[in-house]
């Protein structure tokens, strides 16, 4: 058994809900990656994001560490900034 697998192991005895915490985590890291890579794809630096949504470069930087609660208002300024007509929420 690997470290990880082992950590896994020990964590799932130690954390109540850990599957519940553990796929909201992932969600929120998703996120944040698809965020960053679109920025990136974009051409814009954190700093002239932030511009456009009319934030700091600290408030970007949390987002795409996955790190900032977000307002729906917040998301839709996200894909207009990065030049996508809307955002798309799904529950599983």
């Amino acid at each position: 058994m690997s470290d990880i697998n082992k950590l896994e192991k020990k964590l799932r005895k130690g954390i109540k809900d850990f599957d519940k915490k553990y796929a909201y985590a992932k969600s929120r890291l998703q996120f944040a990656i698809q965020v960053t890579e679109e920025r990136e794809k974009a051409g814009i630096t954190q700093k002239e994001f932030a511009n456009r949504l009319q934030t700091t470069q600290s408030v970007i930087s949390r987002i795409e560490n996955g790190k900032q609660n977000l307002s729906l208002d917040m998301l839709q300024n996200i894909a207009e900034a990065l030049g996508k007509s809307n955002v798309v929420i799904s529950f599983r």
